[in-house]
């Protein structure tokens, strides 16, 4: 299996698909093209969310602000899976959650047809070729080194410490959800009750339906993170929140 990740839209996945096909009868799956243009950080939390819940495969994803420059193009090994990517760092969090070892590999490139679509190729063909050698073998193959020195993403922590709570919004789902980098555990005892958040009282609630459509929510989202929501409507709006925003949370 080899599953597709981007920023693409339509239709640059469909040659990517084509270049995969040309070399193995993998099946393919595409987990999203929709994913926010040039966001590596948003990228890798999505993916860390979703790619555990794959069975081990190989793991296309480009989300390239850096295509064209002199940045690398690598394969990052988590247990049985591999994630084929350009080295910025937006597959480090979702490989560390399939395995506690990661190995990254840089790939050897020469003369790619483009310096704008590495997606068709570089990444997708090195994605066929570490399905048709074998995750756990590929490297024994010419084309692919070690790395040492190689990029990572980082969610910012928290500031659990004292009565008010700091953090910020990491990322906001198609629905308008924003997703905090607090932990759910700080709210999970106040369903039914409210908080402050950057100084508004708000309900605290398991789900968004235990409030009234247009309503605002704090609830724990199934990543385990405090969301501000609203019951068929966005929570990104109704806070005045953007991903970076910060989150002032007192209970």
């Amino acid at each position: 299996m080899i599953t597709l990740s981007s920023d693409f839209g339509t239709p640059y996945p469909a040659a990517m698909k084509g270049v995969v096909l040309q070399s193995t009868d993998a099946r393919l799956v595409d987990v999203a093209h929709d994913f926010p243009r040039q966001d590596v950080r948003a990228t890798a939390f999505w993916l860390r969310e979703v790619l555990p819940y794959f069975p081990p495969a190989v793991h296309l994803v480009v989300v390239d602000p850096g295509v064209g420059t002199d940045r690398k193009a690598v394969v990052v090994r988590a247990g049985r899976h591999a994630i084929v990517v350009p080295d910025n760092g937006v597959a480090i969090p979702a490989a560390r959650r399939l395995a506690e070892d990661v190995e990254v590999f840089e790939i050897e490139v020469e003369d790619p047809a483009s310096s704008t679509f590495h997606g068709r190729d570089v990444f997708a063909p090195a994605a066929a070729d570490v399905h048709e050698r074998g995750v756990e073998v590929f490297d024994d193959y010419p084309g692919y080194e070690p790395l040492e020195d190689y990029a990572t993403v980082e969610f910012p922590d928290p500031d659990l410490t004292g009565d008010v709570l700091r953090g910020e919004v990491l990322v906001v789902d198609g629905f308008g959800n924003a997703i905090t980098n607090l932990p759910g555990r700080v709210v999970e005892d106040r369903f039914g009750d409210s908080v402050r958040v950057n100084r508004d009282r708000v309900r605290v609630e398991p789900s968004y339906a235990h409030v009234d459509p247009g309503e605002r929510v704090v609830t724990v989202g199934s990543h385990g993170n405090v969301e501000l929501a609203v019951n068929r409507g966005r929570g990104d709006d109704a806070f005045g929140v953007d991903p970076g925003s910060p989150i002032e949370l007192s209970l």
